[in-house]
């Protein structure tokens, strides 16, 4: 299969048909300190009003944070901290490209990416979206629930192997017989299964789970066990502090994590409100489905990966490949595609960025 044709404005330039895929957890690293300076010191307006909520609420602003000295796993990676931040940069990255060149004709992301991807695309509007986004990212403050762990499902050309995908429900069946044991899968990566669940079900399923690549399984640290059962209160309480009201009709169609597509003029608000604050949070955020449905409904002529970090162009390639997205069949092809004519940009990417701006 093909993208579609490009499109041509008024103007006669021809636009290339864009998904832009935003980023979750986890994208803001010691490599990213800065970006924000870096990148985006010509946007005062979107940092300003992230800063001037965080400060109401007595939180260090993004700024402060992103102009540390030294990178800190401890107040980096939380989630108060980390979810504000990465949204800054990730909107500062989707302002930046350039819309005479490229038309979005979709949005979508990653687990807490959903919470940008509705920002992106118009179904929240700045206040809200540092409400939404600053709430949630702050619900494990007083204690983190639960856990997560990443587990690659491929073989070395990022095929998958169904082998293990069937080995994993099974101990997965397994593990959550066992008493005080609480595990589920929690993110389909495009190459890695990332579960969540409680203390004791993720060390069970741990020493189940052959070692590969002398680092996996891999826990995530300062991540809850979101996309799973384990967030119903959360889920409960995510709901009364936060109105209906704060979401509109999207002006960007978005795919979320179940494959589904809301619409612009046809999205039901108060639908697309208990998504977001119910069922995406309890149950499995499917990104590898996502990614089949933006290229398949969508036929884009390039995939635009939100900043901070990279880290997701991985997963996104592998999405493909199970797709067999413009005859990638292997690790292999997808290089050979991205050296000749790269389908997936990478805004946090130096070369790929400049391929955006």
């Amino acid at each position: 299969m093909t993208p579609a044709d490009t499109i041509t404005n008024s103007g006669n330039k021809t636009k290339k048909r864009a998904v832009v895929i935003c980023p979750g957890r986890g994208t803001y690293n010691k490599e990213e300190l800065g970006y924000l300076q870096r990148l985006h010191s010509d946007k005062p307006e979107l940092i300003e009003v992230i800063d001037k909520y965080r400060t109401q609420q007595g939180q260090v602003t993004i700024s402060e944070l992103d102009a540390m000295p030294q990178y800190s796993m401890r107040l980096h990676t939380a989630g108060e901290n980390a979810s504000a931040l990465i949204y800054g940069c990730a909107m500062g990255d989707f302002q930046s490209i350039d819309k005479d060149e490229y038309d979005i004709v979709a949005v979508t992301g990653n687990s807490m990416g959903w919470y940008i991807a509705l920002a992106v695309a118009g179904a929240l509007n700045p206040q809200a979206a540092i409400k939404l986004i600053n709430t949630m990212g702050s619900m494990m403050t007083d204690g983190v629930i639960g856990g997560q762990m990443i587990y690659p499902i491929t073989d070395e050309n990022w095929s998958i192997n169904n082998q293990v995908v069937e080995n994993i429900e099974k101990w997965l069946v397994q593990v959550n017989k066992q008493e005080e044991c609480d595990v589920h899968i929690s993110i389909n990566l495009g190459g890695y299964t990332v579960f969540g669940g409680n203390k004791a079900g993720l060390k069970a399923l741990e020493q189940l789970l052959p070692v590969v690549q002398d680092r996996y399984p891999m826990n995530l640290f300062n991540h809850a066990a979101f996309h799973t059962p384990l967030l119903t209160e959360t889920a409960k309480k995510a709901q009364s502090l936060l109105p209906s009201n704060l979401f509109s009709q999207p002006d960007i169609p978005l795919i979320d994590g179940l494959g589904q597509i809301w619409q612009p003029h046809s999205t039901d608000v108060d639908a697309l409100y208990n998504y977001t604050l119910e069922r995406q949070v309890v149950s499995r955020y499917n990104f590898s489905k996502a990614i089949e449905v933006a290229v398949k409904e969508y036929a884009p002529d390039k995939l635009i990966i939100l900043g901070p970090g990279s880290t997701l162009g991985g997963a996104v390639a592998q999405s493909l490949i199970s797709q067999q997205w413009l005859a990638m069949n292997s690790k292999s092809d997808f290089i050979a595609k991205q050296k000749q004519d790269p389908f997936i940009l990478a805004m946090g990417l130096t070369e790929q960025r400049k391929l955006v701006l």
